[in-house]
């Protein structure tokens, strides 16, 4: 029977995967055979063409050689197919190489493709050229790139910056002024996924033409947010090294924080490390550690290998002339405040590009905001573990409290990976303190339990680690290694055990480690260790044990008593020990006969000549070769002779000077930069593999490029204009793609600083009356008519030639604003009327609502809306009423958990104000209703109960986003102090067409085309939107028959929230044609902005009568 249910469950397997399989092109790869394709690619239908090549690539994908069908495919490139293009572009990509000849002939369908009006014909066309890497048609896959770095489509752009390495790998050296140009005018453009092109390519063709960069750093510094993933990692590098060529390091950084450390190496500021009480001298190194640090970053490997003394060097090697603060300087406050929004990114590599701007360039008190987002990747995958752990660690090194609070997270999970414990191990080591150190030796010894003995030594080698560093806790260490190395001693023949001898090795080397710290008050610890000797089987161990011996044979007054029996013991065991303990048992004899502090010196020397022939006659070379080094050596000590001449005795002086240096010199302190002198750039190969990656580049020198402003007024106005003849366009930054995506304008990455200086100029110097709030409804009787373009044509030659202005007076006359005021236009706002009930569904009653701009007198939240009851049947309607659905029944949960953490203060706020109920509506008769409504979600219809004639209906009122917001009165000063406070991702734009004023600007009715403007997009906004108009500007140097720069300014509040949204609407046009506008949001509130972003330009497109 079971058999029959595995049969019967291996069927519907197979069932169920041929059923996933069908309409998918799997079935290609199930036959590789090629016989039917040639035909294929012949035929005359496009179908079967596409199922050829498709075929053929699936061939590719499984390893096979199909180039045989090279010239069949070919032919194929002229098809009016896009399909089939696309998937013959693929296959000449992958086989151009190969057959170089037969891809010349197609170049020409390459060219004309360029010119093709789908967007995803001309990127095929570009790939395929810049994929050919023949330096015949370099030439003119560069002059592709060109034209194609300027084509209106972000796809066709991004795909005309991943050609450029490509050209490069070609060494055209005769071009590469023209590539590097080409790289500036991407690096200048507006779309994020054109920018991370860009930013790959610089960093792989320039890196170090910062001139590039410094042209439009602070645009690229806007733009990082939005840039992809991966091209984030290499912009947030090239941006780093920028500012470091140019300004140097930051005086307040951690890099430079060797002048604000105290004697013993930390520094006492807003607590990032901790107190005097938490320290030791063991951590005195860190200064020295920080400086190295920083000198590794800058250095290049010349300067590397050249170092002789990495500590004496780096202090001399930073300057202060080569330094910066934040304070001062605006482009490292820029870099840092656009990082840091990068610490919470989903991507882990982006991420640590990010902790890596902020570890070398912030403050070193803002240092530890990289701490969280770094812990938080340890809970990532296992490969990114290890990376993330290799780059704590240095940061630890450095300055160890920064992770120190936060020692849990380095507990070793189960799961973890070998590599990834032994980093947690040294993390754990390295931030201990006296508060945690107890938690943290518990959970050592649970690790020394674990099955995998490797791990298990190491966590020995840990807690030796720990007891060095921390004076207080090198008892307890030291009794519990001791019972350790009792209890593997006695645990039988550990060689035979897989990684049990490692464990003994560690505990022996851990307990030397807690000796030399003070080895006087461990005299009896030393002791204990030479009495384990008989029990200790492990040659490693028995070998440290005996090197203990030699070193501390003058300690104390116990031990030189015992040097006599245990150097007699280690004669009688010599032969049975291993070469490293024999080697070791040579060394001892020798320190302890030069020591002099044994009772019977003569016994002693007998001892160490027996040891020395049983070494001249070992089976190993390095030891036969030791004894004979020591014997010579020593031959003044052990030869038996008389008094002798003073010759022979000074020689005898010299062979004593020589053996004390040898063997009697005291042993240095160890010092943990001997080990890892040579550090690497945070988020690096190289820092993972601990040398020089292919490709690495270290930063530059700090301050040693010299960026001129006046060459990046001059090269930017060159790349505008060229970019403006080929587009047939003013500016670059107005082009639109075909898909009709929102790109970057100059307003949303230079900020609002640029663009209002002439606002405030003029505000300053104009004493206008104030604009009339639209969103209260209100009626001025004092219209102002908009100044006519010949009063400001006069305006300004009257200036002109009164004075002898500068050319800097004179661009800011030119890029000033004339501010317009509009009045009596509140009775021309008629907001939008919806449909709540047709009369088919209502048997002849039909409602209708409109939104109202006036405030709810039941609470913030609330919104008016206008009930418009008709009764179009032929009989009375009785009881009309609308009640809430919702307050009737259960509420459904997935509109409850959209409902924001802010409204929880408004829980007891009720959904719908009740409403007076109709008694009665006549046939033909109608009558409004106001009610007020709180909207759970800006997205969410509300259900509502509508009762009539003694029947219930569900019908849906459906929010209105513009209607979600309140009036905010700002001043023109605060709008653009608030807009200032809201760059990068709280900004977003979209581009649409308006044509509301058309007819009035065709009408020759005397009235001003500026102003009709002005009102139409007034008027449409406005009867769409409960907003406050703050402003109207239009550049005074346009021409009368030009509306490009008109801006009109709106501010609103959200109700659920009180966070402020600012609209910002841009005009470029004719007066007379079709407008482009761009709306521009800035609002904290994300996902409500984009909303009602979207709203905006939807109702902005649609034709209304309004303005008329």
């Amino acid at each position: 029977m079971f058999n029959q249910f595995g049969s019967t469950a291996e069927t519907l397997s197979k069932a169920s995967a041929a059923v996933l399989r069908i309409g998918t092109d799997a079935h290609l790869y199930d036959d590789p055979e090629d016989v039917n394709i040639a035909p294929l690619l012949d035929s005359k239908f496009e179908s079967e063409k596409c199922e050829a090549l498709k075929r053929l690539l699936a061939l590719i994908a499984q390893g096979f050689d199909v180039s045989n069908f090279f010239p069949q495919v070919v032919k194929n490139v002229a098809s009016q197919s896009s399909e089939v293009k696309k998937l013959v572009y693929l296959y000449l990509l992958h086989y151009a190489e190969k057959r170089p000849n037969e891809a010349l002939l197609s170049i020409n369908y390459f060219q004309k493709d360029l010119g093709d009006p789908n967007p995803l014909v001309r990127a095929w066309a570009l790939r395929t050229m810049a994929g050919i890497r023949l330096h015949v048609i370099a030439p003119l896959a560069l002059a592709a790139v060109g034209k194609c770095a300027r084509d209106p489509a972000v796809y066709v752009r991004k795909c005309a910056a991943n050609a450029l390495p490509k050209l490069h790998d070609l060494r055209l050296e005769e071009h590469a002024p023209s590539i590097e140009e080409l790289v500036g005018i991407l690096l200048n453009d507006h779309s994020p996924g054109v920018v991370g092109a860009a930013a790959a390519a610089f960093t792989c063709i320039c890196p170090n033409n910062f001139k590039l960069i410094g042209k439009n750093y602070k645009k690229l510094c806007q733009i990082l947010p939005d840039v992809e993933e991966w091209g984030q990692i290499l912009l947030i590098g090239t941006l780093l090294r920028y500012v470091v060529a140019r300004h140097g390091l930051v005086r307040e950084s951690l890099m430079l924080s060797l002048h604000g450390l105290d004697s013993n190496g930390f520094y006492e500021k807003d607590g990032l490390v901790s107190d005097k009480g938490d320290g030791d001298k063991s951590d005195s190194f860190d200064a020295n550690l920080v400086s190295l640090v920083s000198k590794c970053y800058i250095e290049g490997p010349d300067e590397y290998l050249s170092r002789s003394n990495c500590v004496d060097t780096v202090a001399s090697s930073l300057d202060s002339k080569d330094t910066t603060s934040v304070g001062d300087n605006e482009d490292v406050k820029i870099l840092l405040q656009c990082t840091s929004p990068l610490l919470w990114s989903n991507n882990s590599a982006v991420l640590l590009a990010a902790a890596g701007v902020q570890w070398i360039m912030a403050p070193l008190e803002d240092v530890k905001r990289i701490v969280k987002p770094l812990l938080f990747l340890l809970r990532s995958s296992t490969a990114s573990k290890y990376v993330v752990l290799c780059n704590i660690l240095v940061f630890a090194k450095a300055v160890p409290s920064l992770f120190a609070p936060h020692f849990e997270d380095f507990f070793i999970c189960s799961s973890d990976a070998y590599q990834v414990k032994a980093h947690k191990l040294e993390m754990l080591s390295l931030i201990a303190t006296t508060s945690s150190i107890s938690s943290i030796l518990r959970e050592f010894e649970d690790y020394i339990k674990d099955p995998d003995r490797r791990f298990a030594a190491d966590t020995v080698a840990a807690i030796g680690l720990c007891a060095k560093r921390l004076p207080e806790i090198p008892t307890a260490c030291l009794n519990g290694l001791l019972a350790l190395v009792k209890q593997e001693s006695f645990a039988g023949d550990l060689e035979l055990v897989d990684g049990e001898a490692g464990v003994l090795v560690q505990a022996v080397m851990s307990i030397q480690t807690i000796i030399e710290r003070d080895p006087l008050s461990h005299e009896k610890v030393i002791i204990q260790l030479f009495r384990s000797l008989d029990s200790v089987k492990v040659a490693a161990a028995r070998a440290t044990i005996i090197w203990m011996v030699g070193v501390y044979c003058s300690l104390g007054h116990i031990i030189p008593k015992m040097l006599t029996t245990i150097t007699k013991y280690l004669a009688w065991s010599f032969k049975s020990e291993a070469s490293e303990t024999k080697l070791q048992i040579l060394n001892t004899a020798a320190k302890v006969l030069i020591s002099g502090e044994v009772e019977d010196f003569q016994m002693l020397k007998k001892i160490v000549l027996y040891v020395l022939e049983l070494g001249e006659c070992d089976l190993n070379y390095d030891v036969r070769d030791r004894t004979r080094f020591l014997k010579k050596m020593l031959s003044y000590k052990l030869a038996c002779h008389e008094p002798a001449e003073d010759s022979v005795a000074s020689q005898e002086n010299i062979a004593e000077h020589v053996v004390e240096h040898v063997f009697g010199r005291k042993l240095k302190p160890f010092s943990p930069l001997n080990l890892h002198n040579r550090f690497y750039l945070p988020g690096s190969l190289s820092q993972i593999v601990l040398h020089a990656a292919p490709g690495y580049e270290p930063l530059p020198k700090p301050c040693s490029f010299v960026f001129e402003e006046h060459d990046q007024l001059s090269d930017s106005d060159r790349q505008r204009e060229a970019i403006s003849d080929l587009n047939g366009s003013q500016e670059s930054s107005e082009t639109m793609d075909e898909d009709g995506s929102s790109e970057y304008d100059s307003e949303s990455y230079n900020g609002s600083e640029f663009s209002s200086d002439g606002d405030e100029r003029n505000e300053a110097n104009d004493a206008a009356d104030p604009l009339i709030q639209f969103s209260e409804i209100t009626v001025s009787t004092d219209q102002e008519e908009l100044r006519s373009k010949r009063a400001l044509d006069l305006w300004l030659d009257e200036e002109s030639s009164t004075s002898n202005q500068t050319p800097s007076a004179l661009d800011r006359n030119q890029s000033s604003y004339a501010k317009i005021s509009i009045g009596d236009i509140g009775s021309r706002v008629k907001p939008k009327s919806y449909t709540l009930l047709d009369p088919g569904n209502g048997n002849g009653l039909k409602i209708d609502y409109t939104f109202l701009s006036e405030v709810s007198t039941a609470s913030p939240l609330h919104v008016c809306v206008e009930v418009l009851f008709q009764n179009s049947s032929t009989e009375p309607i009785l009881e009309v009423n609308l009640e809430d659905e919702e307050a009737m029944n259960v509420s459904d949960s997935a509109e409850q958990t959209l409902v924001g953490k802010a409204n929880a203060s408004y829980n007891n706020v009720p959904t719908l104000i009740p409403m007076e109920e109709l008694s009665c509506l006549e046939p033909g008769q109608s009558a409004k209703r106001l009610i007020q409504v709180r909207f759970h979600h800006h997205l969410l219809p509300m259900r509502l109960s509508l009762h009539y004639n003694g029947k219930k209906v569900p019908v849906k009122l459906r929010p209105d986003l513009g209607y979600l917001v309140k009036p905010y009165s700002i001043t023109i000063q605060e709008f653009l102090a608030t807009e200032s406070r809201l760059p990068g991702m709280f900004e977003y734009s979209r581009r649409c067409t308006f044509t509301d004023h058309v007819k009035d600007t065709r009408m020759e009715n005397g009235k001003d085309r500026f102003l009709s403007i002005c009102e139409s997009i007034t008027l449409k906004v406005l009867s769409n939107s409960n907003l406050h108009l703050v402003s109207v500007d239009l550049p005074v140097a346009n021409t009368l028959e030009d509306a490009t720069g008109l801006r009109l300014r709106f501010s609103s509040k959200i109700l659920s929230s009180e966070i402020p949204l600012l609209i910002t609407i841009t005009v470029q046009g004719k007066c007379n044609e079709d407008l482009n506008l761009t709306v521009k949001i800035n609002c904290e509130e994300t996902v409500f902005g984009l909303n009602l972003l979207n709203r905006i330009a939807n109702f902005m497109v649609e034709t209304s009568s309004l303005a008329s």
